[in-house]
């Protein structure tokens, strides 16, 4: 009974801690500090553990670790199929003409440019995570010791902290909108489903220890309109959640996702929609369109991808959330790798293990930026414009811009795609037509 009676005495006091120095400043929206003492000294000890790093590596040097974490496995060739085999044009057909494909092939075989995009980004040093960049070996003893502290602190104190944070966020989020849900339809509910929707975001930020850094909330998404924005991790609708409310849009979950989504459309119009009417496109263009007619109803959020991209590219848009016709926000996401890896690599990690590995990450750190609102132009079909709003996420967030389907995250190449590369290269050969 002693034993039981300290124990309860314990967790009444880590509670109470937790609520006092932690919970309630997240629900009043400020800080007591404790968050940047934490990041300073972090970041001091990365910057140590690099310079350790340097100074233990002789081959290859920090330079060299540099480019290659950045340049992949391969050095590419950028110049286009065109201007490559040009001079098809200009003498008759060699042999040699193939190699051109050949290399490309073999590049594709080594590194393609998609299924990289599908694992975690290399880093330019090693972070003291388990997670490290290729050339990392053992350095010192010194470096090794301050790793096995980490691995006690995160453990040890930020995994038990955090999970007691996520464990208040949601409980406060099912049992706030449950209640917001009775009262009747009035400007009051509203206020009071933002009201919850805020602050429970700003308690599960708090859960992964997030700092995040909002540009331009001069261009923030307002009623009406489409928030749409790139997708590397879950989180990242928390991360946007955490600086105002969207309406979400999704496929209807069971178990703990299920009660949040249950509870949290009494209170608030998210758009949830059934395996079966996923597939009815129309359907879903019917449902969106009736709840940006509303001027009163929240944004929709939406990550057009499909899927998530591991924070060093924008792939395609898929088109349905741009022939709506409604006013789009774009929004541009940027985690920070040296401090925890943000990606969530769906075919390789379950939901629990990606969230046990974020929990127990040094911190979520990133920049969101606001850009300017987007229209559908006269003359642009949807396909257009969702490429337009691409490029500019792209540009701001510094990612690379890909052509390519997410969708091939589990797919493979269509048929007509490969077979259409095959008509341009004879194309070319019998000189009857052009690269289209």
């Amino acid at each position: 009974e002693d034993v039981a009676l300290a124990a309860a005495r314990l967790g009444a006091v880590w509670l109470a801690l937790v609520f006092a120095l932690i919970v309630l400043p997240s629900a009043l929206g400020i800080s007591l500090g404790i968050s940047e003492a934490y990041m300073w000294v972090l970041v001091k000890t990365l910057e140590w553990a690099t310079i350790r790093i340097e100074k233990g590596v002789k081959k290859p040097r920090p330079q060299m670790l540099k480019n290659s974490a950045a340049n992949g496995i391969i050095e590419r060739d950028e110049t286009p199929m065109e201007k490559e085999i040009a001079r098809l044009h200009q003498v008759d057909f060699e042999f040699s003409d193939v190699f051109y494909f050949c290399r490309k092939g073999f590049e594709a075989i080594v590194e393609d440019e998609v299924t990289q995009r599908f694992s975690s980004e290399e880093l330019v040093s090693w972070n003291l995570l388990t997670r490290t960049n290729v050339n990392f070996h053992y350095i010192s003893l010194r470096l090794t010791v301050v790793w096995v502290i980490g691995v006690i602190v995160r453990y040890c104190f930020l995994l038990p902290l955090r999970f007691t944070l996520a464990a208040i966020g949601i409980t406060s989020m099912i049992v706030g909108t449950t209640m917001v849900g009775q009262l009747p339809n009035s400007s009051v509910k509203n206020y009071l489903s933002e009201v919850v929707h805020l602050t429970c975001s700003r308690i599960l930020v708090r859960a992964l220890s997030g700092t995040i850094h909002y540009h331009n909330k001069e261009n923030k998404p307002q009623k009406g309109g489409i928030c749409v924005a790139n997708h590397t991790s879950p989180i990242d609708a928390i991360i946007l959640t955490n600086d105002g409310c969207y309406a979400m849009v999704g496929q209807v979950h069971g178990g703990l996702m299920g009660i949040i989504q249950r509870a949290s459309v009494k209170a608030c119009p998210h758009v949830w929609f059934e395996r079966s009417e996923v597939k009815d496109r129309h359907l879903v263009t019917k449902r969106l369109q009736e709840h940006v007619a509303d001027k009163n109803k929240l944004p929709i959020l939406i990550f057009p991808e499909g899927t998530c991209i591991n924070n060093t590219s924008v792939m395609m848009f898929k088109k349905g959330s741009f022939e709506i016709g409604a006013t789009i926000y774009p929004v541009a996401i940027k985690y920070d790798p040296q401090f925890g890896d943000a990606f969530w690599n769906s075919s390789k990690y379950n939901i629990v293990s990606y969230l046990l590995r974020i929990m127990t990450s040094w911190a979520i750190v990133c920049n969101v930026w606001y850009l300017p609102p987007m229209v559908r132009e006269e003359g642009e079909d949807a396909v257009q414009f969702a490429n337009r709003v691409r490029s500019a996420i792209a540009r701001q967030g510094g990612l690379t811009e890909l052509p390519w389907d997410g969708g091939l995250k589990r797919a493979k190449v269509k048929d007509t795609f490969r077979e259409e590369q095959q008509k341009n290269y004879s194309k070319m050969l019998v000189r009857n037509g052009s690269i289209g």
